[in-house]
């Protein structure tokens, strides 16, 4: 028969267990979120004063040129489209916030990992093709025309990649951070989307009067090129080139290498479109791939939702002359295999450091650059 126990030794054995149990950890405390982060993501009202003409400018203090005069729809203070930095070139369609109220675009870093998945990159398994290019001297063919004609058509030459895998990879960070913040998808081809333009209507043909004259159609020597780099791209290989933010400009372009002149620096890439449904488009980075006799066909490429490093190259202001000496590459529209593509070319040595600025008007002198720095 069991000995009987107490109530009083079964509470003495239950607390001494309680006391040599492991002791209870204390809760971590909680974390808040800053106050500034909390109000940056508030929701806000748009409160309509009874009169506006009190209204002035809070960077130059004018009430002057009230078209281009924006209001704040947060804090509900104007500022000129021209004395704002960034510049607002276009009017824009909606709500709009001045930079204070908007806040500065924070993006976390971006792991390895998740920077190769961004830009698709692939792996490398021919090293015949990884060294292989058609500038190696080895490849060069024979001269087939008179050395005077050699001369007069310059071929492209392709970028030459940072070496440390190391730096390639904050080039490419600093890019999918850009991207990131406008909302946008990397892409280093034309996209053709369903209620746009389709790809059957980019055909060089129907430029008026035929391409550029002289008419640029690439050369097969020039195609080679244009795929080496293309190649390289994939493989993670990417051009010199690094995305830097500035207070006045913006997201900026700067050299990360040394590049030299006539070398392929990127292709204008984004969605394809007819001008015509882009009449009214507050996008400030579209850019002309077709201009049809027919003004109705004409196309635009526009990398608002989709592009690559091309659409953070800024452009020059072209009516002054200091405006000009900062150009250092230019934007060229040829015919690819029958299709208009758009590249941007270094029109001289570019040192390491180098902001690059091209001229966004080129040859047709539409685009307001009066305001720009």
């Amino acid at each position: 028969m069991a000995p009987s126990t107490s109530p009083a030794a079964v509470q003495k054995v239950i607390r001494f267990r309680s006391r040599t149990g492991a002791p209870r950890r204390p809760s971590p405390p909680k974390k808040y979120k800053p106050l500034s982060e909390i109000m940056s993501k508030a929701r806000y009202a748009v409160v309509e004063r009874a009169d506006y003409n009190d209204v002035n400018c809070e960077q130059c203090g004018s009430g002057d040129r009230d078209d281009e005069l924006l209001l704040c729809d947060k804090c509900d203070r104007g500022f000129h489209m021209k004395c704002i930095r960034p510049i607002v070139v276009r009017i824009p369609i909606g709500s709009w916030l001045c930079p204070n109220c908007s806040g500065e675009r924070r993006v976390r870093s971006l792991s390895q990992k998740k920077i190769i998945d961004f830009f698709r990159i692939q792996k490398c398994t021919d090293e015949k093709d990884k060294f292989s290019s058609p500038q190696d001297p080895r490849k060069r063919r024979k001269r087939s025309a008179p050395l005077l004609l050699q001369k007069r058509r310059r071929r492209l030459l392709p970028f030459i990649p940072i070496e440390d895998p190391s730096q390639r990879l904050k080039q490419m960070g600093f890019l999918a951070s850009a991207l990131t913040a406008l909302h946008m998808e990397f892409s280093d081809d034309l996209t053709y989307l369903s209620g746009m333009a389709p790809r059957s209507a980019n055909q060089a043909k129907f430029e008026d009067g035929g391409m550029q004259v002289p008419k640029l159609v690439l050369s097969k020597e020039d195609t080679e090129t244009l795929e080496h780099c293309r190649a390289m791209c994939k493989r993670g290989e990417c051009p010199p080139l690094i995305v830097v933010f500035d207070a006045c400009e913006g997201f900026t372009v700067e050299a990360d290498g040394p590049i030299k002149d006539m070398m392929f620096i990127a292709e204008y890439t984004g969605d394809v479109d007819y001008l015509k449904n882009r009449e009214h488009d507050d996008c400030d980075s579209m850019m002309t791939l077709l201009l049809a006799t027919d003004m109705s066909k004409s196309l635009v490429v526009c990398p608002d939702k989709r592009g690559n490093i091309a659409r953070f190259i800024n452009g020059i202001n072209n009516h002054t002359q200091e405006g000009r000496k900062k150009q250092n590459c230019k934007c060229v529209r040829y015919s690819v295999n029958g299709e208009c593509r758009v590249f941007l070319v270094a029109t001289r040595d570019i040192a390491k450091g180098e902001r690059l600025y091209y001229d966004y008007n080129g040859h047709e002198h539409e685009y307001p650059t009066h305001h720009f720095i």
